[in-house]
């Protein structure tokens, strides 16, 4: 990992899921800790980024709140990025679109796979579904511009 990586998140073995790695933001003062530490665990061509939602992350129909889902697959984007070894720096999303398939149960590990669709010098592709056990909740696409390489 780099510097910056290093300076701003942990990425380690999961303690709680033994062949996961937990990535999380160092400074709880940031959005990223309204989430809550990930699971992260890369199966074959897919990374699978794991959490699980609490009440504070609930809507009025007590699912996953839209925002919360959005917010997490964001943040998925970026964990599935570090775990293909692509991502370690100060990055930036360009572009997100979600489709919300039905709601997510709160306190139920929720999981978003992601693929890596394409690498270019800036940009990364990716695409995925946010899945509870069998059940669908949502499908999204993201790109991502990597770091400059000053």
């Amino acid at each position: 990992m780099n510097e910056f990586a290093e300076t701003h998140f942990r990425y380690d073995d999961d303690p709680d899921l033994p062949g996961w790695k937990r990535w999380q933001i160092l400074d709880q003062g940031r959005f990223n800790s309204f989430i809550g530490a990930l699971s992260v665990k890369l199966d074959g061509k897919v990374a699978r980024v794991r959490t699980t939602f609490a009440h504070q992350h609930s809507n009025l129909r007590d699912h996953i709140h839209g925002g919360a889902l959005a917010g997490f697959i964001d943040m998925a984007l970026f964990a599935a990025g570090r775990s293909f070894g692509v991502l370690s720096g100060p990055a930036s999303t360009l572009d997100m679109s979600v489709q919300f398939i039905t709601g997510g149960a709160i306190g139920v590990a929720t999981e978003a796979h992601v693929e890596l669709l394409r690498e270019t010098g800036r940009l990364l592709f990716l695409r995925g579904v946010v899945v509870q056990d069998d059940v669908m909740v949502a499908s999204f696409l993201g790109t991502i511009r990597k770091p400059s390489q000053k």
